[in-house]
């Protein structure tokens, strides 16, 4: 299986209706090619019916510079996504290829799929995200989606949310001393960045879940979270670490 074989078979299943993570032209994906180019989600297509006509090669290199920039105008911000395609006559990339390359440019990342699942989605919109993100009900969460998550407040999407996602991501690490495996955006969806395509979906399955899971608790007077010695004691369990390796995640 190629590459483009790969991201057309995640996003595919990202996009899957009975999964309720993506409709239209919702989401999109991205896959480290190289250390200077990633194939990313086009514009505009759709997930569920993607293509290998709907995925564009972009140059990390003006992206990046991008992000140092304080400002940029939308003319900016579309020339320079331009200028990054290796095909200029391909279809252009999405405008989140910016984020998806500073995600892309991290030690041990090399797939990124971002998804607007409804259960996510239900808590991203109210004022329980905090303790979603900073939470855990179960062993399972941890090992799929990390200890904690990134949660960021809702940011235009484009260049300032990548610019968002950067300094979040920047801070998690400084204070835990590892990379995330769940960015959570509020009143917008959830980021999965893994080491394979297959890290991606789990990661993205479930964060989905464990949403049912704390909304349904959420009935019942709930939820109880388990305790921060509990999840530390899964987050570095030898066998919990071999079990995460095997996910991909």
């Amino acid at each position: 299986m190629t590459i483009i074989d790969e991201i057309i078979s995640l996003s595919r299943e990202l996009g899957r209706e009975d999964r309720k993570l993506a409709i239209l032209g919702e989401g999109n994906t991205s896959v480290k090619a190289s250390e200077t180019t990633f194939w990313v989600k086009a514009s505009g297509s759709s997930l569920s019916t993607l293509s290998a006509g709907d995925v564009t090669e972009c140059r990390f290199g003006p992206l990046l510079k991008l992000l140092d920039q304080a400002d940029a105008s939308d003319e900016q911000i579309l020339s320079l996504l331009q200028a990054s395609q290796v095909d200029p006559k391909a279809k252009r990339p999405s405008t989140e290829a910016v984020f998806h390359a500073y995600l892309l440019s991290l030690p041990g990342i090399t797939w990124v799929g971002h998804t607007h699942p409804i259960a996510v989605n239900g808590i991203l919109c109210s004022p329980r995200a905090k303790d979603f993100a900073n939470h855990r009900s179960c062993p399972d969460e941890i090992v799929c989606c990390g200890p904690t998550s990134v949660l960021l407040p809702y940011v235009d999407p484009g260049f300032a949310l990548a610019k968002a996602i950067r300094a979040g991501v920047e801070d998690y690490s400084k204070k835990t001393g590892r990379m995330p495996r769940m960015i959570l955006l509020t009143n917008h969806g959830l980021i999965a960045p893994a080491s394979s395509a297959g890290g991606v979906l789990t990661a993205t399955r479930m964060a989905v879940k464990m949403a049912e899971v704390f909304s349904l608790a959420a009935v019942h007077g709930g939820p109880v979270f388990l305790s921060p010695s509990d999840v530390d004691r899964i987050e570095n369990r030898s066998d919990e670490a071999y079990r995460r390796k095997q996910l991909g995640v």
